[in-house]
Order: structure tokens, then sequence, then C-alpha cells
């Protein structure tokens, strides 16, 4: 034989052997009967099969089938088993039911009847039951309750995936911890640790509070939570909303980050900002980022800004404290100060730290600066102010002010507005005179102990002294205008604050607006919001896309 064609044989023999090895290697598995009490063929009952009955034990592959009652097709390599059936894949899988069909070449198993289907970690009890054993799922689409140490699941269809240990539901399902209830359309459940993913719009109900999520993630052993999309969690008094809230139910402690906003109910108040913290059982709550709190008084909304807020205390006993440049507005009144003290007990609000405050077009300054409010009416009732006290307001025609200054300052309010103002010791006044047609007749310039003012619509509407006085009117072109200032004179008027939205810095609004185009950004690309706690967050990034459940009623 010539050597090439020997040699071209050769190959080709050792080919073809190599495909038959390789063909003998992937071919499946025989159903092998172990043991049965007796064995009868009967081919009006099985034809081409075996019947078997009586303490039945077959095996396939990894897989030990026990019943007391099985039909057995070689030729088909699959089998029926009845009454008491099990199915054991080595010691971490148990499927029990009163029927079951195996196949040997698919590899695939279904159970009916009471079928259960227990792991170490959770124990699954529905009527049908689809096991796939080359991929390593099962599936069911009749109520099923899933039960382990900690929650009990129901659902009306759902998926186990073996070596992940995680059951993924996709229909209406219910998980009942003692301590809370999670419904959901789309969740996955990870038997061994305990970790929740909501997937599709979620509730979580409590005695403590409510919650609601269209994407999280729970840890029910932990009870720790982080909650993206649409989110948020009420209590009776406090709702709270972000675009991502990260939730520890042990200590009642929440984050919330970005576009965060805390409704308080009972208060009629809501707080805003980019970043919030809450310890529900400390009654206490951080919030930063363009914080601002907004209260309703005198069915008017007072806006307070400030670097930092902190509310703590219970209901009736709050204590709002703003922190850092502060700014607020309510129509009629806004100001300035480098921190605020809040109570709501004793409706005492201190202006601390270089203090200015505008009523209407008046202009007013001091060391401390306190509002006094009326909790049965939510009103401003009045004002103090001590030390260095200064009033300023524009002479409503000409290009002069009108300036009270002395050491303390005490006002009424009525309706909202500053109505009756008392200056007392070392008080000055320069106020620029006019008859009824708004003419000028003149500059008082006087000092005296004491002087009261009455205001209408924000303006001067009588000055009073009192003791000591001493002073005169002076013709506009008798008193020159370096007189017509008392010393320590600032006019801020370019300061102030003229709507709720220049309480904001210009720091503020680019912080803001980044935060709100970063977060578009992210929710058109799908991605998360991030957290600063991670670790019992885990990673939604790398989580895979969710498998849609078999339907399959038997096997095929």
């Amino acid at each position: 034989m010539n050597k090439s064609l020997f040699y071209i044989f050769s190959c080709l023999l050792f080919l073809s052997t190599q495909s038959f090895a390789q063909a003998a290697k992937n071919a499946p598995k025989q159903i092998h009967i172990d043991r049965a009490d007796n064995f009868e063929r009967n081919e009006d009952l099985v034809p081409g099969g075996v019947l078997l009955s009586g303490n039945v034990q077959i095996t396939h592959d990894g897989v030990v089938l026990t019943c007391n009652r099985a039909y057995v097709f070689n030729k088909e390599n699959y089998l029926k088993a009845f009454g008491n059936v099990q199915l054991v894949q080595g010691d971490t899988l148990f499927l029990n039911s009163k029927y079951a069909e195996y196949s040997g070449n698919l590899k695939k198993a279904f159970a009916t009847g009471n079928a259960v289907m227990t792991s170490p970690d959770a124990t699954l009890q529905t009527d049908t039951i689809n096991f796939d054993r080359n991929v390593q799922e099962a599936f069911y689409n009749t109520k099923g309750t899933i039960v382990n140490k900690d929650n009990t699941l129901v659902s009306k269809s759902g998926k186990y995936f073996v070596k992940e240990k995680k059951f993924q539901f996709l229909t209406e399902v219910v998980i009942t911890n003692p301590k809370y209830v999670i419904k959901s359309n789309h969740l996955d459940y990870y038997s061994n640790s305990g970790h929740t993913y909501l997937l599709g719009p979620s509730t979580i109900t409590s005695k403590e509070n409510y919650i609601y999520t269209e994407k999280g993630f729970y840890d029910t052993k932990k009870n720790l939570a982080h909650f993206l999309r649409k989110s948020y969690i009420k209590y009776d008094d406090r709702l709270i909303e972000g675009d991502s809230l990260f939730y520890n139910r042990n200590t009642e402690f929440a984050s919330a980050t970005r576009n965060v906003k805390i409704t308080d109910s009972i208060n009629k108040g809501i707080v805003k900002g980019h970043y919030a913290e809450l310890y529900k059982l400390k009654d206490s709550m951080f919030v930063t980022k363009r914080a601002v709190a907004i209260n309703l008084v005198e069915n008017d909304s007072v806006y307070i800004h400030g670097q930092k807020l902190l509310v703590t205390g219970k209901e009736g006993e709050r204590i709002l404290r703003a922190f850092k440049n502060v700014r607020f507005y309510k129509i009629d009144m806004s100001g300035k100060c480098d921190s605020i003290h809040s109570d709501s007990k004793t409706a005492l609000t201190k202006l601390i730290g270089k203090p200015i405050l505008w009523n209407g077009e008046s202009q007013i300054t001091g060391d401390v600066m306190h509002l006094i409010g009326d909790n049965n009416t939510r009103k401003i009732d009045s004002l103090k102010v001590l030390n260095n006290t200064f009033l300023i307001s524009k002479d409503t025609l000409g290009t002069g002010y009108n300036q009270v200054k002395g050491l303390n300052l005490f006002g009424k309010f009525r309706d909202g507005k500053l109505h009756d103002v008392d200056v007392i010791k070392n008080t000055e006044v320069v106020y620029f005179m006019r008859n009824d047609a708004n003419e000028l007749i003149g500059i008082n310039k006087s000092v005296s102990s004491k002087i009261n003012l009455l205001l209408e619509n924000n303006a001067i509407e009588t000055i009073t002294f009192y003791n000591k006085v001493d002073g005169d009117m002076y013709p506009e072109d008798e008193l020159p205008e370096n007189a017509r200032k008392l010393r320590g004179m600032i006019w801020r008027g370019d300061e102030r604050i003229k709507s709720k939205d220049d309480i904001f810095t210009a720091e503020d609004n680019e912080l803001n607006e980044k935060l709100i185009k970063q977060g578009k950004e992210e929710e058109e690309k799908g991605k998360n919001v991030p957290m600063k706690v991670r670790k019992e967050t885990l990673n939604y990034d790398k989580k895979k896309p969710a498998v849609k459940v078999e339907t399959k009623p038997q096997i095929k």
C-alpha cells in the first residue's frame, strides 16, 4: 500500500475512533433500577416498559429517586413514579411529590401533587414543580409557599436557581417577616443570605413605616436596605423621598441622596436638600447640599436656607437649627444671619451672628435678634432686637434715608406685618417729614430716651419721641448731606432677599444644576445612584438580566 494512502487512512481511522469515543462520552446515561420488591412486565399497562412496586429506588447520573411504584421505559430512558415520590440530588436538594416524571435523556423532572422542594436554606411547597438538571433550575406556575428561618414567601409562580440559591418571581409575591411584609411583582430572593432585590413596583409594610420603591435591595437578615427609583419611606408624621434611600430598620436610621424631600404632615413643614440623615428613634434630622426648610406661618410659607439644617425633638418640641450663611424669606419679611435657632415649643426664633432683617422696605440690624410667635394662632407676634439697633428705610420720594438708632428695639406684629415699634435708650432719628401731598417739609433730626413708631403697610405712619427730647426740624437746604446720616449707618438694600429663590447663593444653584443633570444622565443610562454604604447594598450594576419563567406544564 502507498505510504501516503496508509497515512491518510490511519488519520481517518484515528479521528473516527476519537469521534466515536466522544459521542459515547456525551451520550445520555441510562436510568438504573437499584431495587424494587416486585418487577412486572405488563404491555397493556406499561407498553415497552417494566412495572416496579414496593421500595422502589432508581438512580441516574447523581440523582436518586424513590417511590412506591414506578413505570420505567428503558428504550425512551424515561420513568413515571407514583406515591411518596422523592428525588434527591446530592445532599442539598430534595423534591417530594405524589407523582413525578423523569427523563434521563433530557435530564428533566416534573413533580406534581403536593410538591415540596427542600434545600438547606428553604422549603418550597406548591402543586407542580419542573426541574431542569442541565441548568440547575426549577420553576412552578401554581401558588407556592417558600419558608426559611427568617421569612415566608407566597407567590403565584416562581423560579429557583440551585447554584445561586436564588428564587425569582415575576408575578405577585409576598414576603412575610415578623417585622414587616414585602409585596412585589418582580423580586429576586437569595435563600442563603436573605438578600432581596426588588425590581418593580414594591411595598414594605410594618408597624413603624410604609416603604415604596420601584428598584431596591433589602437584606432580610441584617434589616438593611437600599432603594432607588421613585422610592419613599412614610412614617405617621413624616414622608422621606429621594433618588437614593438607605435604611437600617434595627436603628431606624435612614439617609437620602439627591432630590431629597422630607414632609412633616403634622407640623406642616417641608425640608429639601440633596443629602439627608434621619434618626427616627432620636427624633433628629440632618440635611445639607442646598438645604431649605419650608414652614407654614400665617397661611404663608417661610423659607430658611443654610449650608446645614438640623431638626431635633418630638412633635411640639421640635428645634430647627440652620448653620453658615443662613438666609430666609417670607412675603414682607426676609433676612440673613450666621445661624438660626428656632424652638417650636417656645415659638422663639433666634437670629444669631450679624443678623439683618428686611420688613417690607425697612432694614433692621442689631447684635441679637429674636422673632417671637404665637403657637395658638401660628402667627408672628413680636420682634426683639438687642444692642446696636438700627432701623433704616429709603425716603419714599427722595434720595435720603429715614433712620432710627438706639440700644434695643421691641416691636409688635399685626396681620404679619410690623406695626408698633419701640426703640429705647440713646435713640437717634433722622426722618424726612412730608405733608399729605408728599411734599418735603423738613428733616427731623433728634435724640431722646425712647421713640415709638407706628407703621402701616410697612411704612412709618407716625413717630413719637419720649423723655429728654433734643433736636429740631431742618429745612432741606439747611442740613448738609453728611449730617443726614447717623454714625454707623450702612444701607444694604442690594443684599435684600426679594423672593424664595434669592435665599440660594450662586454656588448653591450651581451645585443644584450639577446634581440634577447628573441624575438625569444616570436615569437615561440606566445607572444607579451611588451610596456611601456599599457593603450592605451590594453592587446593582453587576446584576444579570432577569430570566423569564418557563411555563411548560410537563417534561417535553
